[in-house]
């Protein structure tokens, strides 16, 4: 089943400018695997060394932290959103 992704502009350049992407999945983890087959290099920058999503990368399933769901092992479903967002970090 297919999922639509939203791709945060810094790694757009990974999947030829698109905002949005549909991917089939199962789980997020298979969503990550697959969208590294789609577009290479994406899974570095959302997965750390030991296959850990990044401290600083967030994952939303239809709003929904998946940190707070069953993380990786989230279950998706046909017409899920997920958005990649990447913390960012400033200030004075």
């Amino acid at each position: 089943m297919a999922v639509k992704v939203h791709i945060p502009t810094p790694l757009r350049r990974l999947t030829g400018s698109q905002a949005e992407v549909e991917i089939e999945a199962i789980t997020v983890a298979e969503l990550v695997e697959n969208l590294e087959k789609a577009h290479p290099g994406i899974r570095e920058k959302l997965l750390d060394e030991s296959g850990e999503i990044r401290r600083y990368v967030n994952i939303y399933v239809n709003e929904e932290d998946i940190r707070f769901l069953d993380g990786a092992q989230t279950a998706l479903k046909e017409r899920d959103v997920v958005s990649i967002v990447p913390a960012i970090a400033g200030g004075y």
